[in-house]
This record gives C-alpha cells, sequence and structure tokens, in this order.
C-alpha cells in the first residue's frame, strides 16, 4: 500500500467540495453514473479494436446498492476500468483543462454564485465528497491487476493493489448523516436514488439496476421523435455531456436521410466553456455509429471556431474501426462537417432575428470565438460575418450588425470603416477619428485581438469595402476640399520633404492629413501594414519582426503645424529638427504608442517649456 498526497489543485477541489454550501447535492449520482456510462462506452469500442482482449461485452450495466446499517452506497459497472497509472493520474490529480481558472474565479465570486460555478465546472469523481466521509473505489482493467484507492478528503489518498478484483470500477460511498437543515437527504433511500437516475440519467445507453429492477429508460434523445422529448430532458441530456449546470441557450435538431444517414442533436450553451480560449480547449461533439459510442471530442465534425457547441452526432454507414486518421480523409465525415457548420450558423442567425437577446448573450460569451471562423473558415465567412456584432460610435452601449451599419451609410460611401485598438475608450478618443466624426461617418470599434487578425484578410462585406481609419487615405473631401488641399500640399512640400528627410529613421513619409481636425499629427499605416497593436501581439509570443516604418500625417490647420511653415519658411532648420520629433513623439503616444527612446523626448519637452518661461 502507498500514501500519497494530492495534487495542490486537486486538494483545493476537494476541500470545496467538502465544505462549500451547495444547493443540489443530487448531482453526485449523475456524475458517478454518467462516469460509469463512459467507462461502458470505453470497453465496448475497445473490444471491437483490439481482438485479442477476453471481455465479456453481452450484459454491460450500471448497477447501484444501497446498504442503510452500513450508511454506505456503492455505483458499480463492469466497464473498462483503470490501471494503477490511470487511478494516480485521474484521481490523485485533475485531468481537466481549466482548473486554475476555475478556482481563480471561484475565489472572486460571492459565496451565494459558488454553485452555479461548481456545476459548470463538471466536478464529476470529486462530487462524491459532497456527501461522504469518505470514498473507496476498486476497479480493474482488463489488461491490469485491480486496485483499491481510499480517501477521507483531506491531504492524502491510499492506493493498493487486489487480488481477483473484478473487471470495471465501483465507487463506494461511505455517507455523512442525513441533514435535512444542510440539504443532504438519505441517498440510501430506493425512491431518493430512482428519483435522481429519472431525473438525470433516464437517457443513459445502458441500464442503470437497483435491486435487480432496471431504472432508467435508455432511449436516445436524439433517436426519439421531438414531440416526445421535453425541454427538461433536452436540458438534462446537455448537462449530462457537457458538465454545464446551466441549460442550453438553444436546442439544434437535424436528421439526414438518404445515401448517407446521420442524426445530430446540438446545443448553443447560455455561458462559455471555462476553457475556450486555453491551448487545449477541448471540442464538444461525440461521434455514435449505430448508437455505439466511438469518441468523445470529434474534432473532425466541428471546426474549432465552433468548439463552444455541444452535442451528439449518430451516423448509420461508418465503421466502428474508424479512427481519427480515417475521420480525416473520409468523405461523408466531411459532408456532415459541412451540414453541421451550415445548420449552426443559420440556428445563431435565426436567433439573431427572433430572439435578440439571447443571441447578444451567445455573442457576448462565444462572439470572440466565433469571429476565429473569419480566418480558418473561408467557405463560411459571409455566414459568420452575417451574425457578427461590432461596437460602433453610434451607440455606446449596443452592437450593431453588419447589416445595420449598412442600412445608414451615407449616400455615396463606399466603405464600412473601422478602427481597431486596445479599448473603446482609446478608439474614441484616437486622432484618426477626428475627420469621421466631425463628418458623421459611423466607424466600427474593434477591440478583441482577433479583430486585429481578421480584418486584413477579409476585404468586403455585401461589396463594401472594409477600410481602417487609421491605415492608407482616408477619402471623406469633396471636389472643392480636394482642389484646396493639392494648394496646401503644394504650399507644404518643401517643409514635408524636410521633415521626411529629419526624420528618415522613424517613418517612410511625412504628408499633408484629410483625417485630423483638432490635432497636429497623427501616425497612419499603409494600406497593408500591420497594426502596432498585432505588431506588440507577436513580439509578445517572441516573434521579433523587421521594423515598420510609418506615415506622420500633419494638420496644416494647426497652429503648431502652421508656425512650422512658418518658421521654415523664413529660412530657420537647426531648432526646428527638435520640434519635429517632438511631433512625431506626440502623435505616436497619442496612438498609444511607444517611444524608442522615451528620455531623449522627455528632455526636449523640458527645454521646450523652460523656454516660455
Amino acid at each position: 500500500m502507498e500514501t500519497l498526497e494530492f495534487q495542490s489543485e486537486a486538494r483545493q477541489l476537494l476541500q470545496l467540495m467538502i465544505h462549500s454550501i451547495y444547493s443540489n447535492k443530487d448531482t453526485f449520482l449523475r456524475e458517478l453514473v454518467s462516469n460509469a456510462s463512459d467507462a461502458l462506452d470505453k470497453l465496448r469500442l475497445e473490444s471491437f479494436r483490439d481482438k485479442d482482449m477476453a471481455v465479456d461485452i453481452d450484459d454491460l450495466h450500471i448497477v447501484i446498492e444501497s446498504d442503510p446499517a452500513a450508511r454506505t452506497l456503492t455505483v458499480r459497472d463492469n466497464g473498462i476500468g483503470m490501471t494503477r497509472e490511470d487511478v494516480v493520474r485521474l484521481i490523485g490529480t485533475i485531468a481537466k483543462s481549466g482548473t486554475a481558472e476555475f478556482l481563480k474565479q471561484l475565489k472572486e465570486q460571492q459565496s451565494s454564485s459558488s454553485s452555479d460555478l461548481i456545476g459548470q465546472f463538471g466536478i464529476g469523481f470529486y462530487s462524491s465528497f459532497m456527501v461522504a466521509d469518505k470514498v473507496t473505489l476498486v476497479t480493474r482493467h482488463p489488461h491490469a491487476e485491480g486496485v483499491r484507492w481510499e480517501s477521507t478528503g483531506e491531504s492524502t489518498y491510499t492506493i493498493d493493489d487486489v487480488e481477483d478484483a473484478p473487471q470495471g470500477t465501483s465507487v463506494t460511498l461511505h455517507l455523512k448523516p442525513s441533514d435535512d437543515e444542510d440539504k443532504l437527504p438519505d441517498y440510501t433511500e430506493p425512491a431518493k436514488i430512482r428519483e435522481i437516475v429519472k431525473r438525470y440519467s433516464d437517457f443513459i445507453t445502458w441500464p442503470v439496476r437497483l435491486g435487480g429492477e432496471e431504472i432508467n429508460s435508455r432511449k436516445a434523445l436524439w433517436a426519439r421523435p421531438a414531440s416526445e422529448v421535453t425541454e427538461e430532458e433536452y436540458a438534462e441530456f446537455y448537462r449530462h455531456i457537457s458538465h454545464d449546470w446551466n441549460a442550453p441557450l438553444e436546442t439544434i435538431r437535424m436528421q439526414a436521410e438518404g445515401t448517407f444517414e446521420y442524426q445530430a442533436l446540438l446545443f448553443l450553451p447560455a455561458q462559455a466553456p471555462l476553457d475556450l480560449f486555453m491551448r487545449d480547449s477541448r471540442r464538444g461533439v461525440q461521434l455514435y455509429v449505430k448508437r455505439v459510442f466511438i469518441m468523445d471530442d470529434c474534432a473532425e465534425l466541428m471546426p474549432e471556431y465552433l468548439r463552444f457547441v455541444k452535442g451528439v452526432v449518430d451516423a448509420a454507414d461508418l465503421s466502428l474501426n474508424v479512427s481519427r486518421e480515417i475521420l480525416q480523409q473520409d468523405r461523408q465525415i466531411q459532408l456532415m462537417r459541412r451540414r453541421l457548420v451550415k445548420k449552426v450558423l443559420s440556428s445563431i442567425k435565426s436567433l439573431m432575428g427572433s430572439r435578440p437577446d439571447d443571441y447578444a448573450k451567445l455573442w457576448g460569451e462565444v462572439g470572440a470565438a466565433l469571429k476565429e471562423g473569419l480566418l480558418s473558415d473561408t467557405d463560411n465567412r459571409t455566414a459568420i460575418l452575417d451574425i457578427c456584432s461590432f461596437a460602433s460610435t453610434e451607440s455606446s452601449d449596443s452592437l450593431t450588425s453588419l447589416a445595420s451599419y449598412i442600412s445608414r451609410m451615407k449616400d455615396g460611401q463606399e466603405h464600412i470603416y473601422y478602427m481597431t485598438g486596445d479599448s473603446r475608450t482609446a478608439v474614441e478618443h484616437s486622432p484618426h477619428m477626428e475627420a469621421l466624426r466631425a463628418k458623421g461617418y459611423e466607424v466600427l470599434i474593434l477591440t478583441d485581438p482577433i479583430d486585429e487578425m481578421w480584418v486584413d484578410s477579409v476585404p468586403s462585406y455585401e461589396e463594401k469595402l472594409f477600410q481602417s481609419v487609421a491605415k492608407g487615405q482616408v477619402d471623406l473631401e469633396t471636389d472643392e476640399e480636394k482642389s484646396a488641399a493639392a494648394a496646401r500640399a503644394e504650399e507644404f512640400s518643401s517643409l514635408l520633404e524636410w521633415m521626411g528627410t529629419s526624420l528618415a529613421e522613424d517613418v517612410k513619409e511625412v504628408r499633408l492629413s484629410t483625417r485630423l481636425t483638432t490635432s497636429p499629427a497623427c501616425v497612419v499605416g499603409d494600406a497593408h501594414d500591420i497594426t502596432p497593436t498585432l505588431e506588440k501581439m507577436y513580439k509578445a509570443m517572441g516573434q521579433e519582426l523587421p521594423k515598420i516604418k510609418r506615415i506622420l500625417e500633419l494638420n496644416a490647420a494647426h497652429p503648431l503645424v502652421e508656425g512650422l511653415q512658418a518658421a521654415f519658411a523664413g529660412g530657420e532648420r537647426e531648432s526646428l529638427a527638435d520640434t519635429a520629433e517632438l511631433i512625431y513623439g506626440l502623435a505616436l503616444l497619442a496612438e498609444g504608442g511607444e517611444l524608442a527612446d522615451p528620455a531623449r523626448f522627455v528632455k526636449l519637452v523640458a527645454d521646450r517649456v523652460q523656454r516660455t518661461f
């Protein structure tokens, strides 16, 4: 026998389970039955793959046994079981991404809402400690010896070998005394057990037995007529496969008949999974073939940008020996994927029109992930743009669709104007916005990191070109204004050429601006330059880029620039070099940029201020 310590995050979660006030402790049995069902699925699948595995799969089942005298409750299955290494890895540590983030969020929550986070996280095996003082697990994998694991939920657990352990896993809970005040029922009562199984696990594929009686209907929801399935059954099935305590925001059913038949039951979440933006986030679609579980997290059925979609796809014509390598090349799988994606996107669009509040909730949770599809899924780019929402200068508290933006465009406006940035405040106060604001043009405000990427890959929407207000030339002038601008450019040409030479290490060009009304200068990129924010993102990832010189634009109507032109025309040169450097530095700071030499800039400002006394 070995006595081992829990991994630190597991220990924190155990204490949380034991000591937290949890409004519905019944969910522990749902989790244990769900784990047992998974073990049976895996054994059935492995028996197809491994012909040398000597196992009996004719009577796969789950048994629940209660002993009121001993105050124990046991959940037993004859599924795949675990090796000693599996037990240490899966029980002694938390093999679940997002644990640290979950604990961090929990600490930030008020105790009144803690239970929501617990259920959303999917507590699984650890939920046993909500109702038990001690948990004993006995398990055996078909290719290994039996193992016993035991713990009181403190800092350690014991693990030792067991001879003649039956195949599968049994979890025995040494129950705490029932306590009505603490909402802790007597879980040895058969009626209570039947109630919980009926509510949470009625749809489990495998028989769940209590006292020799099967207590679940085993009807796959996706195979039943929609008229026979209640919203509560959908919600419980969603909770079963997603471990999200919330009900789904939307349920999507599909059935394809003909040369290739399959059924799908998909769900859109009301709250984003905690691991949505983690490197090892999982996709939530399970693959079945003829009601036989094949694999969880089937990446081939749903693109990464729709990884928040949970559900089941049951195909009629695939081989039971299908592998991920085969899936990647299977034409039927690719066809299913295309249809599933179109159905999900069209369902979100329908939600957008018929239930705008629910759509807004979904977009707030997963919109940033959806926009990843603008880069990776060119076939569905228009469909994705149809369901995107963006902040804009039109409203300070509501988002707009692109279709709505276009409906408000001015006569003759050819571009959808946008600006990317770190925050709405930074964008709204940017000098680049001045002329557009003055002329009443609406500008989309894009502040998600993914926005920096997709805007360079998506040229247009509904034949309207996307135009960054911080890149290239922004043409807002009338013919009369253009004529006056040409005259000013001629007047300032010598100054612009001189400043371009003076600042040659930092800028590629100095020109007069059509986008400024109150600021003296701004820095803009060429039409195909990457933005400063994107440049910072690359550097943060350790990717150094060649220095990108940008364009300095001057506001010819600003007193500072007018004074600079007058001094230059008067023959002054030496002191104006510092002024040119100051103007460039001010333009950089105005857009939130970084100065190459902050100490020198401060000295220039101090010297200039000193001359005013």
